[in-house]
């Protein structure tokens, strides 16, 4: 997957720099929804030179090229993941758990709400909040 994203970063004229790289190696590896402060905690594992500015600068410059995700639920703080697919979240308001899923339905009922409006969707993000049911 990181050829395809460092093909990408080529295509917006973006040098892909060893730090640049290591941040997105992060994020490939990542199995969560990372803050900024753990993309450096992991980061800086790999490449003890990285910096927090240069985390925040490369979220930030990923981010406007449309190659990651910046997620905030409702919290004080961002999570990044790389942009892949079309997916949804279910948020654990208990434990801020980020559980992600795929529904075929979701995206059939996107897509017939705004064809009835009048529009094309060009973008849509989906965000579920729940407790967990005890058993």
């Amino acid at each position: 997957m990181m050829n395809d994203f460092e093909q990408r970063c080529a295509e917006a004229d973006l040098k892909m720099t060893g730090q640049r790289r290591v941040i997105l190696n992060v994020l490939d590896d990542a199995q969560d929804h990372p803050s900024v402060e753990e993309v450096l905690k992991r980061a800086k594992a790999r490449d003890s030179s990285i910096s927090m500015a240069t985390v925040y600068r490369t979220l930030n410059l990923l981010d406007e090229l449309g190659l990651v995700v910046r997620h905030e639920f409702k919290e004080n703080f961002a999570r990044y993941e790389l942009n892949v697919t079309q997916h949804h979240h279910l948020i654990d308001v208990d434990t801020g758990a980020v559980i992600e899923f795929q529904s075929k339905e979701i995206e059939k009922i996107k897509r017939k709400i705004a064809k009835k409006l009048g529009y094309q969707l060009v973008e849509c993000r989906l965000d579920l909040y729940g407790k967990k049911i005890e058993k």
